[in-house]
């Protein structure tokens, strides 16, 4: 049966798929196509001839064996191979082919797509927002020939997303779905802060800082701990830049959310209290470093800046250090200080007092046996 297998070779190779491929899929589908004509043997393969520009289908019967005492029950024998390429398969095998074409050339695109974006998982890339109707929940996001899926999830609230604007986007998962490569990208997650500051502070590209740790709230505010890994540099002064320039360029990217910069450190009390930033922290006493629990005193008037609206700079401070952390104001504390102060001190002199009675008591006692014990030596 005729089939073009030059040009067919020839065209999957424009699209970067080998002839051993291209035939090995050909041969499945025709195979598959034969397996469903009437009387189609079971035991059928099928040759392609590039040369001749032809493929033929062997079939081969099953013929029955004698059983024997040694095998009873024996496998059937095999006819030699014939040619049972059906007379009208040419459609069938036209389409075939056509279909085969098509699914490689989707498969190689597949590959091609997943490649390219698998490398870029845990970075930002650069789209144009799409309207999807069929799609209201999620925001289509055209990046080159492909769309990516910034789903509800990964929003951020309140952030309008206009058909046709630029976006920046954090690339969240590279996987193979259903109809192709699926990527989902997002603009709430924490590491998007992490890139934007990457591509403004080369201090952080060279390693001269790092960024610790980051507690987000997308949309309204972000807290960030850094620390320098060489000697002389200030690392929330690298993170700010130059009259404030680079943390301003971040915060372009993410509208009106505020970002809080404070340094890290590997004393519990310290760190905790620059995380409480910007309020300021007159004492953090650590109570348990195994539960990682701490209270923080602040003085009165800052005590709404350190707890924050709605509780959101104390929860912030508690993701950033990853300790639970209680807020106190310096004056409640002290009084409940001094109130505890004075009833240990109270509780002691009781203990005295009773000391001190049951001490009088014995000495009662002793004299009274002693005075009873004096007239009877006198007898």
């Amino acid at each position: 049966m005729e089939l073009d297998l030059a040009q067919l070779h020839r065209i999957a190779a424009e699209q970067g798929i080998d002839a051993e491929t291209l035939d090995e899929a050909l041969s499945q589908a025709l195979k598959l196509a034969y397996s469903k004509t009437p009387k189609a043997s079971k035991h059928a393969r099928v040759e392609l001839d590039e040369r001749a520009g032809t493929f033929t289908i062997w079939a081969q019967d099953e013929i029955p064996v004698e059983p024997t005492e040694e095998d009873p029950y024996p496998r059937p024998a095999l006819s030699e191979p014939y040619d049972d390429t059906p007379r009208d398969f040419g459609r069938v095998a036209a389409s075939t082919a056509a279909q085969v074409i098509s699914g490689l050339f989707r498969k190689a695109a597949d590959d091609k797509i997943f490649g390219a974006f698998s490398g870029q998982k845990g970075q930002i890339i650069n789209g144009i927002i799409q309207q999807n109707s069929r799609d209201p929940q999620n925001i289509h996001v055209a990046v080159g020939e492909v769309e990516a899926i910034l789903p509800r999830r990964e929003q951020v609230p309140g952030e309008v997303y206009r058909h046709g604007e630029r976006i920046r986007v954090y690339v969240v998962n590279v996987s193979r779905g259903l109809k192709g490569p699926e990527i989902i990208v997002s603009r709430s997650h924490p590491e998007l802060v992490r890139r934007l500051f990457e591509r403004e502070v080369p201090e952080l590209t060279s390693g001269a800082v790092s960024i610790m740790s980051i507690a987000r709230e997308a949309g309204a505010r972000t807290k960030i701990a850094v620390r320098a890994n060489t000697p002389g540099i200030n690392p929330k002064g690298s993170l700010i830049g130059p009259s404030g320039n680079r943390v301003r360029a971040v915060m372009e990217n993410l509208g009106e959310e505020k970002i809080d910069i404070v340094d890290w450190s590997n004393d519990p009390a310290k760190f905790v209290a620059a995380a409480l930033s910007p309020a300021h922290a007159v004492e953090v006493n650590v109570i348990s470093e195994k539960n990682q629990t701490a209270i923080a005193l602040i003085k009165e008037d800052q005590l709404s800046l350190a707890i924050g609206k709605e509780g959101q700079n104390a929860r912030l401070a508690a993701k950033l250090t990853g300790w639970k952390i209680g807020i106190e104001s310096v004056e409640a504390h002290a009084q409940k200080k001094a109130a505890a102060e004075a009833a240990a001190a109270q509780a002691a002199q009781a203990a005295q007092v009773a000391e001190g009675a049951e001490g009088g008591q014995a000495s009662t006692e002793a004299a009274s046996e002693s005075e009873a014990q004096a007239p009877a030596e006198e007898a």
